[in-house]
């Protein structure tokens, strides 16, 4: 994130109600209804972060199809095959290696001493919860689709440090409860708690696929969380256990 900075601006659409439209190509510049899949006009900017972010976590995959034996070039990346590199990433691998990995794909996007200053200039106070909340919305679109800063209450006090993803482009692509919390969630929330000092709590909706990101409020322990007892999505992942009350991918 620290070391990208420059590229927020490029090829954002700016809708009503400041959410961000992330190129959606969907005649009405919302997310498809559910059962249907979004279809995305992804511009430089997003496939720039695709292909970072790809090229990083495809170091850990593991076998490629025969398809796709010839190493990717750098534009060849798109979301389909960042999500195809995330399935290959979980295999073999137990819930905790899947993190680790997801830790030090972030890690490496980072200059030296990145968490010590982040530290420094956001201690964990109302402003950095909200400041990165609002920072949120147009750095990670490429990832989650679009959101907006909405109101929360974190220990007792109301304050704009949430972010609502209306529709989580990851996991309607991945259809996967496990990619969701072992590849983004748990992830993202330890990186933030942990690295960078700042709590970040986030709420899949594995209904309706939106979800809500609260900085400033700690995170629940695994065995704890809502969203780690989940089944399968069985209708759309290629993965599914049906049979299986909690999803396979979120045992140890």
């Amino acid at each position: 994130m620290a070391a990208i900075p420059s590229l927020q601006a490029i090829h954002l659409k700016l809708g009503r109600r400041g959410s961000i439209q992330c190129g959606i190509s969907e005649p009405s510049g919302e997310p498809a209804p559910i059962g249907h899949k979004t279809r995305y006009n992804d511009g430089l900017a997003e496939r720039v972060f695709m292909g970072l972010f790809a090229r990083k976590m495809d170091k850990f995959g593991g076998s490629k199809k025969k398809t796709e034996v010839k190493e990717k070039g750098f534009w060849d990346y798109d979301y389909e095959s960042f999500v195809e590199v995330s399935k290959r990433v979980m295999q073999g691998r137990s819930r905790t290696q899947q993190q680790e990995v997801v830790r030090e794909v972030l890690l490496s996007m980072l200059p030296p001493g990145a968490p010590e200053q982040f530290r420094k200039l956001f201690p964990p106070t109302k402003w950095a919860a909200e400041f990165n909340a609002a920072l949120t919305v147009p750095f990670f679109h490429w990832l989650v689709g679009p959101s907006q800063v909405i109101e929360v209450e974190v220990n007792g006090v109301k304050q704009r440090s949430g972010v609502r993803i209306k529709k989580c482009r990851y996991l309607e692509n991945s259809g996967c409860v496990g990619m969701c919390v072992n590849m983004c969630k748990i992830p993202t929330q330890d990186f933030f708690t942990n690295e960078f000092g700042l709590p970040l709590t986030m709420n899949p909706n594995f209904e309706d696929m939106s979800c809500e990101m609260i900085y400033g409020q700690a995170p629940p322990a695994f065995e704890d969380d809502p969203a780690t007892k989940n089944p399968c999505l069985a209708d759309i992942c290629s993965m599914s256990n049906p049979s299986s009350p909690i999803c396979p991918k979120l045992q140890a």
